[in-house]
């Protein structure tokens, strides 16, 4: 399809979304930002708190939301945006401010999207506040700047969802590295967080491989997750909780948090615990919930206490020490590192 010819189909295909334009905008430019001072001025420069969409977690600014395929992704994604724009609360117990959300499911039907909300509403009145759109061009074919008038015409925007990244990224530019093309990609979406102070949520996938750093399973080169303000990367979780949404960002403390997730009503919901002992296998979960009440004990004492063999406990608490869950005294007992 021609650049003109693609245009004209968004344009049609929306025509009846309110809000929602692929026309370039007009009017005035954008006011010139300030970009440098001296350090003494900048130092004494008030800065505006950020716009958070989840208080702790998603903040103004790029965030991928990574993981598997069948995951969860977009059942995440896609209660975040309702939540939003309800001002309900994210992840089943965190309160968010009601704005105005703009959902690209670039992977779903009307059909499956009108299902998911549904059971993700369990009866609630779906939000006006929440824009929904399933067919959408790419960023270097108009995408960006649809994106900019739809939130220039939405100020009291609080997200934006692109399910997924690979279906807006464009192609890459000749003579360009591939790295060099993943951080303009994410750059050009970053750009418009930014000139709007709002979040902007891009799902996306992970690698087969597996890696300790969470932050390398990311697809693609590292120019992906070195251009976004932050990446949460959702995994399957091993024991007791469903999954695991692991967080780390520029202004974001990096953290895991343990998730369910309720085959009812697709939700993901934040699980109360410690994330080690909610996502341990059951011989770890055992240990370490044994240790929490009683500190400084030996294999012998912790395999006796949760009836396991002692040699399978012995062996699990080396490990476990060795990757900096619990601490051994010269004595060879062992405590849960807090």
């Amino acid at each position: 399809m021609t650049r003109q010819g693609q245009d004209t189909f968004f344009a049609e295909t929306l025509s009846d979304s309110p809000g929602v334009t692929i026309s370039h905008p007009t009017g005035n430019p954008a006011p010139k930002r300030q970009v440098a001072w001296n350090a003494a001025d900048l130092m004494s420069m008030v800065f505006p708190e950020p716009n958070w969409a989840v208080p702790g977690i998603i903040a103004e600014g790029v965030s991928l939301l990574c993981g598997p395929p069948k995951v969860g992704k977009s059942w995440a994604s896609l209660d975040l945006a309702l939540q939003v724009a309800a001002g309900g609360q994210a992840f089943g117990r965190i309160p968010v401010e009601q704005g105005d959300v703009l959902y690209l499911a670039l992977e779903d039907t009307p059909q499956r999207l009108q299902s998911r909300m549904g059971m993700l509403l369990e009866g609630r009145p779906a939000p006006t506040a929440l824009t929904v759109v399933v067919e959408f061009p790419t960023m270097d074919r108009g995408g960006s700047e649809a994106i900019d008038n739809w939130l220039t015409n939405h100020p009291n925007a609080r997200l934006v969802v692109i399910d997924v990244f690979t279906k807006i990224r464009g192609g890459n530019a000749p003579g360009v590295s591939a790295y060099e093309a993943d951080y303009a990609a994410i750059g050009a979406i970053k750009r418009l967080a930014d000139r709007h102070a709002v979040p902007i949520v891009v799902v996306h996938h992970v690698r087969k491989m597996k890696d300790d750093d969470f932050l390398s399973e990311v697809s693609g080169t590292h120019g992906v997750a070195g251009a976004a303000d932050a990446t949460m990367v959702l995994k399957r979780a091993r024991a007791q909780a469903d999954g695991v949404l692991a967080v780390t960002g520029r202004d974001i403390d990096e953290t895991e948090y343990a998730m369910s997730w309720s085959s009812d009503t697709g939700a993901w919901s934040l699980l109360d615990g410690d994330v080690e002992e909610l996502t341990a296998t059951d011989t770890r979960a055992a240990i370490l919930g044994y240790l929490r009440d009683n500190p400084g004990t030996g294999p012998t004492a912790i395999a006796r206490g949760i009836s396991l063999g002692t040699s399978n406990v012995k062996n699990t608490c080396q490990r476990m020490r060795d990757e900096g869950l619990l601490v051994a005294d010269p004595a060879g007992k062992y405590t849960r590192i807090a």
